[in-house]
């Protein structure tokens, strides 16, 4: 599943190529990406085609597109176009001209825009290899706390109701620490569960946990109970660390599934510390001349990656 850093380069590449655009026109290849959108296929071109795009806004690895009539841009958007990634969604930046993905499931027409004297490309595409992905429309309601939805350029104080669940981010202006802690502290749960709850802390998968835990040097069984304060500004201040270079190099392609709306890979990949590098040489260890070997163990029918001399296990643990 693509992670936060990996929806944050997606979102930063259609916040500077269709905001401002109307979508003139919309075309559905495949309707099984519309199966979010319950009102159908007719609803979802008749509400989607003719809006103009007013903002990309992301909370955790939500992502969305504020619409509103070309007539009234300045007024409060009401609703809003989800794009759900899934595990191989791709949105696509690409002139009319280019040769249909083979994968294609929508197509959206964007009006013309100049850049630098240069025309830009006009498609909009969502491409879904493995169709556990889709878009759908959703209502746009006011936040919980009065800050804005997500990271986005208007920054306004509006979610998409299917949304409005998903914890605040790292990355998030609006992330509140000291929320954070409280809530992380009530729980009776291993941290690194803690983390992947999307309704606690949103944006961080299985990979940047591992990241950040390793960076930190915290077990992922460690008591959240008994996290203090200190213990948990370290492991945010990881997480943001570890995703915010992610975000520097486009994010983590391990296939060519995550890519940007340019069609181009991240290669984070080839700086991780500890996920994918079981058996081999924990490189803070080596740089204190020492040969601790990585390690992979069974953890939520997945996998975690740990150094066990820097990441040494509670006596306490909680899986």
């Amino acid at each position: 599943m693509p992670e936060l850093p990996e929806v944050e380069v997606v979102r930063r590449g259609l916040e500077r190529w269709v905001v401002g655009r109307v979508i003139e026109s919309v075309e559905i290849i495949d309707a099984r990406s519309l199966r979010r959108h319950v009102h159908g296929v007719e609803d979802f071109v008749g509400t989607v085609g003719g809006a103009l795009v007013t903002d990309v806004v992301r909370r955790g690895k939500f992502l969305w597109l504020t619409l509103a009539e070309p007539s009234a841009p300045t007024l409060p958007p009401s609703v809003a176009l989800m794009a759900h990634l899934g595990m191989s969604g791709q949105l696509l930046i690409e002139d009319s001209e280019a040769p249909d993905e083979k994968h294609l499931k929508v197509r959206l027409r964007l009006s013309p825009a100049m850049d630098g004297g240069n025309a830009l490309p006009t498609d909009l595409r969502f491409v879904d290899q493995r169709i556990f992905g889709g878009m759908f429309v959703a209502d746009l309601e006011p936040t919980a706390d009065g800050a804005a939805g997500g990271t986005g350029g208007r920054a306004t104080p509006l979610i998409p109701h299917q949304a409005a669940h998903i914890a605040r981010d790292p990355l998030d202006p609006a992330f509140s620490l000291s929320q954070f802690h409280e809530r992380l502290t009530s729980r009776r749960t291993g941290l690194k569960r803690a983390l992947l709850d999307q309704g606690l802390i949103s944006g961080i998968g299985n990979i940047y946990a591992d990241e950040a835990l390793w960076a930190a040097r915290f077990h992922y069984a460690r008591p959240t109970d008994t996290m203090r304060r200190p213990d948990t500004r370290r492991i945010v201040d990881a997480a943001t660390g570890v995703m915010a270079r992610a975000l520097a190099a486009g994010g983590t392609s391990f296939d060519s599934l995550y890519v940007n709306v340019n069609g181009a890979s991240g290669y984070f990949a080839r700086d991780l510390e500890a996920y994918g590098r079981a058996g081999r040489p924990c490189r803070r260890c080596l740089a204190e001349g020492r040969s601790t070997l990585i390690r992979r163990e069974s953890f939520m029918n997945r996998s975690s990656f740990l150094c066990p001399h820097c990441q040494p296990k509670p006596r306490n643990a909680r899986p």
